[in-house]
């Protein structure tokens, strides 16, 4: 854990959800700031009662539709520029961003839904969409529905966690990577069978 994400995650444990909702919006734009630690570390110090649960998914939610809604912007009015001259800071060279952008090509609102529970593509996702010159309605929808699922998921799993504060370590250092391949699996999985459907025999 970078001093970042620990200094990050202390003025959380300290102020509350507002740090979790300004952490979560500029993640989401590609900062090297905490995400789904934050989130789980947040959800998880509800489970003991010194942070409101709704307070924690509402400004969870807020920040990751927000930070996205700003990155699309971004990609649309700047679109390449931005990833050539900065991206690379970030880790996100304009190689990275060519395969992210085709797969956003092809598979549209259902990828912006998926890319949420998968690192690299959650911070990519809004710039990419926008510079694939993605519908705003469809974005803003499926990264609505995105982020409701993100959340929830992490709120849930954390908050029951959360009864016992001995388990906060463990959640934080492993928790997290078992449930993001967890989570990947079963959306690629999703994904395979509903790209099969869609190619399968017409009737």
């Amino acid at each position: 854990m970078s001093w970042i994400e620990v200094n990050v995650l202390a003025l959380i444990h300290q102020y509350g959800a507002g740090v979790l909702f300004v952490s979560l919006t500029l993640e989401t734009l590609g900062l090297p700031l905490p995400g789904e630690s934050a989130l789980i570390l947040a959800a998880t110090l509800a489970g003991t009662g010194k942070i409101s649960i709704w307070a924690v998914a509402i400004s969870a939610w807020c920040g990751a539709v927000l930070g996205d809604n700003i990155a699309y912007f971004i990609g649309r009015r700047y679109g390449r520029v931005v990833v050539t001259n900065y991206g690379a800071r970030f880790g996100v060279t304009e190689s990275r961003y060519a395969k992210v952008e085709a797969v956003f090509a092809r598979y549209g609102p259902l990828m912006v839904i998926a890319a949420r529970f998968v690192v690299l593509l959650r911070q990519m996702n809004g710039l990419v969409a926008g510079t694939a010159g993605m519908h705003w309605l469809s974005f803003l929808a499926a990264n609505v529905v995105g982020a409701a699922l993100w959340v929830g998921f992490w709120t849930v799993l954390a908050y029951h966690f959360g009864h016992s504060v001995t388990i906060l370590p463990f959640i934080g250092r492993h928790i997290g990577l078992v449930a993001s391949v967890l989570v990947a699996l079963a959306l690629l999985g999703a994904l395979v069978g509903y790209l099969r459907l869609r190619s399968g025999p017409k009737p």
